[in-house]
């Protein structure tokens, strides 16, 4: 028993200590956990949100094609579903210009995805998400389902123009930065 008495007697440990070089990292803090934080967070709100948009814009386009084909659907008061096809821009503007809209959905995409990828906060990358579902989806119906690059709008409230989830997502997305007082990183 003496034996292993002696072999637990307290003694500094062999080596260098440990305490210096821990830190040393938690001072510069290196090490980094595992949780999303910051930029990271705000790029996945912004591709989450931008992909139940342009999922949602485009499930209820195809329903609105093949739907109302048989005529519109009153219903209530002003608002009715009516299909129609913009090959303009917000509210029919510049019929015709299909080629300019897809070439500025495409920048602007581009662009609000690259304003993205900076740590805004939540709200702001909500707000883009909204923006850049929107516009990919509207961009969507310019490529592949209308010929002459319209647009598929069907929900209508009597004196606004006719519009669709997409366009309903970039006005509240662009309302949101609005109220959010868009930053600046």
């Amino acid at each position: 028993m003496r034996a292993l008495r002696a072999a637990d007697r307290p003694r500094p440990p062999e080596g260098a200590p440990a305490g210096g070089a821990v830190r040393r990292v938690q001072e510069r803090r290196t090490a980094r956990t595992l949780t999303l934080r910051g930029a990271a967070r705000a790029r996945l709100v912004l591709a989450g949100v931008a992909a139940i948009v342009l999922v949602a814009d485009q499930a209820t386009k195809t329903w609105a094609v093949h739907r109302l084909r048989r005529g519109p659907i009153h219903i209530v008061g002003p608002v009715d579903l009516r299909l129609t096809y913009n090959t303009g821009g917000a509210f029919g503007l510049g019929g015709g210009r299909a080629p300019f809209f897809m070439a500025a959905a495409v920048v602007l995409v581009v662009v609000l995805v690259r304003l993205g990828r900076a740590d805004r906060g939540l709200l702001p990358a909500l707000a883009l998400g909204l923006l850049v579902g929107g516009a990919a989806g509207n961009l969507a119906d310019r490529i592949f389902r209308h010929a002459a690059g319209g647009v598929v709008d069907f929900v209508r409230l009597g004196w606004w123009p006719t519009f669709n989830v997409a366009d309903a997502a970039i006005t509240c997305g662009g309302l949101l930065l609005v109220l959010t007082g868009w930053r600046r990183a």
